[in-house]
């Protein structure tokens, strides 16, 4: 009896292994951290990433053939130089979802031209898929943001009572570009620690259109 109760003061004193225990709970630690700062690095990346695509896609949709089709007829075209009124027409917010597109206000919608946008040069009506580019086309909002899809994109053509009036052809009118229902993807922390996914906050980019053209080269 006095041999187990010593083997067990023995046993209850020991500090054998001691270190290795230590070592398991640090590196679970450090393990966690590690990767909990290559995901947060990596929506960082995203956020970058999206922030460029929204300030191409104002770009290429303020000197390109406009989504909404009705917009070359809208609002106040027979007084060249004179200002623009506040809503004086639209606006129209075109958005592409379950495989076909529509803007509001019956601003019609021009499959080819979200294309562009989305696509760059390579122009498809249907496809998410970002094509590879030869080095005479011009890139895409999805050459700038790998993942983003047609459904995220949403293009809206306004009068904000902002410019004048300065042409016959249509109204000059202006352009943001915005990304919804976009997510940051977390990799190691949702399998690791069950952290879903993040939805994005919204990022928009609004410029002044150009003389919006009546073909795309």
């Amino acid at each position: 009896m006095d041999t187990v109760l010593n083997m067990i003061r023995r046993f209850a004193k020991s500090e054998d292994g001691s270190t290795m225990v230590e070592m398991a709970i640090v590196s679970t630690l450090l393990f966690t951290l590690t990767l909990g700062f290559v995901d947060f690095g990596y929506a960082f990346y995203q956020w970058n990433a999206a922030t460029k695509a929204v300030q191409i896609g104002a770009r290429l949709a303020s000197i390109s053939d406009p989504v909404a089709t009705n917009l070359t007829a809208a609002g106040p075209t027979s007084s060249p130089g004179a200002p623009i009124v506040a809503g004086a027409y639209g606006p129209f917010v075109c958005t592409y979802t379950a495989g076909t597109g529509a803007c509001s206000n019956s601003g019609g919608f021009s499959a080819a031209n979200f294309s562009r946008i989305f696509r760059g040069d390579t122009a498809n009506t249907n496809d998410d898929a970002c094509p590879d580019l030869a080095a005479d086309q011009r890139a895409g909002m999805c050459h700038f943001f790998p993942g983003l899809q047609r459904s995220n994109v949403v293009i809206t053509y306004a009068a904000t009572g902002l410019g004048y009036q300065t042409r016959l052809g249509g109204p000059v009118p202006t352009i943001t570009v915005n990304l919804q229902n976009v997510t940051f993807q977390f990799f190691f922390l949702q399998g690791l620690l069950g952290y879903a996914n993040k939805t994005m906050p919204s990022m928009l980019s609004t410029v002044t259109g150009e003389d919006l053209k009546s073909t795309f080269p």
